[in-house]
């Protein structure tokens, strides 16, 4: 069975969480609280202070759409569960026909939420939405794809080139299958009252809240809470006061600082495969030159942060993949610059960070201390991820501090790096274009998962650390604040979880 094949293969990544990825298996019924008679569930609605709000009105093709995801309100034909193996979703059934080509069949019963049918012909639509989308969505970065229909209830997927992650790049939210309705002649794409999920987004205020109802003719089971209320609060302060308010039933992201505020029930520690780091403008600016990046690696200590800012509640980073990818230290050697820094004396940067993790203004504090002691002069910008992303992308700043899911858009983290330090990448804030870098990835790229592809992966994370494209800085602990009021949350270290059919009151 190919579908044994998927995951035996992809299982070689997985991750050390043990029960913490509550994922649910799709229409098992047996997971807690499940109704299993697709009968209604209760009125309860569930309250969430999330952390970024929408940068692009729920396009399901960058950020937003893993909140789409987190909301489930979508839903993609397969997806990635605990071992990050795949498992079915929309698609019951697939098999790898040879090198290029991939054949899907699709579930019977689904409806979307404008009540269409969820048929071949719509899944082949919105794939070539997908794939004609500018920017291209980063799940498709290095292959060239097509669907066709081949059957009364199968597409056919070929790609340009062998692709041993096809089926993980499909579980990407950016991959989500959305209802014709959703699709405009202008490019704009509508989630509102467009996906297949047991929760329909039905209303959506800017950057400040979305509403979201159960949807009672879900395929699976139907939902147990009545619908989701999401506000979007940038601040981690306000977020963890709405938690201990009980105006919240959960906040994402408590900051370190708050969370000795809270009462400890509330508290989940979640190892996100998450790593803070500071990435160097390699193509402008004064890290244009290597030596000059290599100054700032070597005077930057990580172990203060972990100390001062995160109060113990973070790992220092020797490298680009954390702890929670437990083979990455295993087989990492030491790492040595490239170049020998230079001296500096007075060069003049300007760094960027966004106040969406709280943490991340006060590691700016401590990096200018630090690559001021060094002889830089340090020029900080903060604001709000959204207001920054375009300048980020566009190389605006000469170095940038942020935290990155590495395993965020496909399960995979040679992946991660293809996106973040190459050519071509989908989310090179780095703007790193270096040739070797490239070869080892894009080499990497063809080789299934498993050993070698492993090593691939770990000769990739040296050469962008030998070209300091970027400065490890800590592999941080998540804190996800949880009220008691509801129960059943996912505590997901992939991110792709949040609310699912089975979150619900408390007893």
């Amino acid at each position: 069975m190919i579908r044994k094949q998927s995951r035996r293969v992809t299982a070689a990544l997985a991750l050390s969480v043990g029960s913490a990825l509550l994922l649910s298996a799709c229409a098992s019924g047996d997971a807690p609280g499940a109704s299993g008679d697709g009968s209604s569930g209760g009125d309860e609605r569930i309250q969430l202070a999330m952390m970024i709000p929408p940068t692009a009105g729920f396009s399901p093709y960058g950020d937003d759409g893993a909140k789409l995801l987190r909301f489930s309100a979508v839903e993609t034909l397969v997806r990635l569960n605990e071992e990050l193996g795949i498992d079915p979703l929309l698609a019951i059934e697939w098999e790898r026909v040879d090198d290029l080509t991939w054949t899907f069949q699709l579930r019977d019963g689904v409806t979307f939420h404008d009540g269409s049918e969820l048929t071949p012909e719509a899944v082949q639509n919105s794939i070539e939405h997908a794939i004609g989308a500018t920017p291209t969505p980063r799940a498709l970065n290095g292959i060239a794809l097509s669907v066709e229909v081949t059957g009364e209830d199968e597409i056919t997927l070929t790609t340009d080139v062998p692709d041993p992650l096809l089926t993980n790049r499909l579980t990407s939210p950016q991959l989500a299958i959305l209802a014709e309705s959703a699709y405009a002649e202008d490019g704009t794409v509508d989630a509102v009252g467009t996906g297949t999920g047991p929760f329909e987004l039905t209303d959506v205020n800017g950057t400040a809240t979305a509403t979201l109802d159960r949807y009672d003719e879900y395929w699976g089971d139907v939902a147990l809470a009545a619908g989701i209320d999401a506000s979007f609060v940038p601040d981690g302060a306000a977020r963890a006061g709405a938690l201990r308010a009980g105006t919240a039933d959960l906040a994402e992201t408590v900051p370190v600082s708050q969370v000795g505020l809270l009462d400890p029930s509330m508290v989940n520690e979640i190892a996100q495969p998450r790593t803070t780091f500071m990435t160097l403008n390699s193509e402008s600016g004064p890290f244009a030159d290597p030596a000059v990046r290599a100054a700032a690696r070597a005077a930057i200590d990580p172990q203060v942060l972990v100390d001062s800012v995160y109060e113990g509640r973070a790992d220092v980073a020797t490298g680009l993949l954390g702890p929670a990818i437990s083979w990455a230290a295993e087989m990492r050697g030491d790492v040595e610059s490239a170049t020998e820094p230079a001296e500096i004396d007075g060069v003049e940067i300007l760094i960027a960070t966004t106040t969406d993790r709280a943490e991340n203004p006060e590691i700016a504090v401590q990096l200018e201390a630090q690559l001021e002691e060094a002889g830089f002069v340090v020029t900080q910008d903060v604001r709000e991820y959204a207001s920054m992303e375009t300048e980020m992308l566009d190389g605006a700043f000469d170095a940038v501090i942020y935290s990155r899911g590495t395993l965020l858009d496909t399960g995979d983290p040679l992946f991660f790096m293809l996106q973040d330090f190459t050519c071509d990448g989908g989310y090179n804030i780095a703007q790193m274009c270096d040739p070797g870098v490239d070869r080892v990835v894009g080499d990497g790229m063809q080789l299934d998962v498993g050993e070698e592809r492993r090593q691939a992966t770990m000769d990739a994370e040296a050469a962008i650390l030998q070209a300091n494209g970027a400065v490890p800085l800590v592999h941080p602990l998540v804190v996800q604040g949880e009220s008691g009021r509801m129960v059943d949350f996912a505590r997901d270290p992939l991110e792709r979880r949040l609310v699912t059919e089975y979150t619900r009151p408390a007893e």
